[in-house]
């Protein structure tokens, strides 16, 4: 990352954004079996499909201005996954959030500030009229992260790269405005360009 200057932070995280040169921070995460087992039905992904999914967060970035975005601790700048926004149905302005967490970091709430973040950078800046989210139906924890986060349970959908059907979420504009202590909450700073 470039002298870790994050376009958006919250209490503890900053959030870059993937370029060419971060690899091996890719590596790091989508090398990590525990990471992809619940997202990618082909288990440990190999050197070229990492790469792969490194150059289409990047795609995704310069196509509409969005990625899952690396994150990293504000305190040590120490990467540890990365959360984010992807097109799910533009026309009607919804984004689908997902976070990838690498397993030293998980149960400190980092996914839930994460996620909670990235839910204000797509309601409040990109004006979302809502996010859907969905998760492997064999991860009890991200269940429990979307519901903890305001989503609601709406239906099964069918996720290609793990060949299973995964019950899906979505929360609106309305809902999240109803939350009036999220920011409170999380601390979260959104830097206005």
């Amino acid at each position: 990352m470039n002298n870790k200057k994050y376009f958006l932070t919250s209490g503890r995280l900053g959030f870059g954004h993937w370029s060419n040169e971060d690899f091996e921070l890719a590596y790091k995460l989508w090398g990590n079996f525990e990471v992809t087992k619940f997202i990618d039905a082909r288990g440990r992904l190999s050197e070229e499909q990492i790469q792969e999914r490194l150059n289409k967060e990047i795609e995704t970035n310069n196509k509409y201005g969005i990625q899952y975005w690396p994150m990293f601790l504000l305190s040590s700048d120490e990467f540890i996954g990365c959360c984010g926004l992807r097109p799910y149905d533009l026309p009607k302005y919804i984004y689908e959030a997902g976070v990838h967490i690498l397993p030293d970091f998980w149960g400190n709430g980092f996914a839930t500030e994460a996620i909670q973040t990235v839910m204000k950078y797509g309601f409040t800046i990109l004006n979302a009229k809502a996010l859907f989210a969905g998760h492997n139906p064999k991860n009890e924890t991200s269940r429990c992260l979307l519901l903890k986060s305001g989503f609601s349970y709406t239906h099964n959908e069918f996720y290609p790269p793990t060949g299973l059907h995964h019950p899906s979420y979505l929360i609106t504009l309305d809902e999240y405005n109803r939350d009036a202590n999220r920011e409170k909450r999380t601390g979260t700073r959104v830097a206005r360009k």
